[in-house]
């Protein structure tokens, strides 16, 4: 008797710690759909700049190494 009062308390933290991690998961998709989106601007941003100043594209690996 013991033991099945033991095996559901277990089953029970072990159902509770399957929720945080699904929790978790779910906020973790959502900040990483936020970071793609944000890579794709920041790709538009490069693009526009590169046509706009040309010189743009020579700088800006001299940018990165400075940052």
């Amino acid at each position: 008797m013991k033991d099945i009062i033991a095996l559901k308390e277990k089953l029970s933290l072990m159902e509770q710690e399957l929720k945080t991690i699904a929790d978790k998961v779910t906020k973790l998709q959502g900040n990483l759909k936020e970071i793609d989106d944000l890579k794709s601007e920041v790709k538009g941003l490069k693009m526009f700049l590169g046509r706009v100043h040309p010189e743009f594209k020579s700088q800006f690996p001299d940018i990165l190494k400075k940052l």
